[in-house]
């Protein structure tokens, strides 16, 4: 799957659950990503991280899968990444963004940059 369909798909998916039922202003879609980054950083703080393979594990076990994410998965640090992205495919999905294009566009500019993009950090 290309990201313009996983954006497509997750904005779908979206608005199969409500989502989109109203018009919703870009600046609160971007401070919904920006919050969702921010989670990252609690959850980075609190040394909060997914255990994939405990989940795996009882989850291969027969364990029940929605108990064994809420366990091993929800609310870690890479749950919280996966949110910053799914709300960032809503958004280039419904404003028909093709990010594709765009983020290969920035890594082409990005290699004519000087070292650090001659900023200190």
């Amino acid at each position: 799957m290309t990201l313009n369909e996983l954006s497509k798909e997750i904005n779908d998916y979206a608005k199969s659950k409500g989502f989109w039922d109203n018009p919703r202003e870009t600046g609160t879609l971007l401070m919904l990503i920006v919050s969702e980054l921010a989670e990252a950083m609690e959850a980075d703080r609190k040394v909060k991280y997914a255990l994939p393979k405990e989940f795996k594990k009882n989850v291969d076990l027969g364990g029940n899968w929605k108990t064994n994410f809420e366990m091993y998965i929800k609310d870690t640090f890479e749950d919280e990444i996966a949110d910053a992205f799914i709300r960032l495919f809503d958004l280039c999905g419904a404003m028909n963004i093709d990010i594709e294009y765009h983020i290969n566009q920035k890594l082409v500019y990005n290699a004519t940059r000087e070292y650090r993009h001659g900023k200190k950090y």
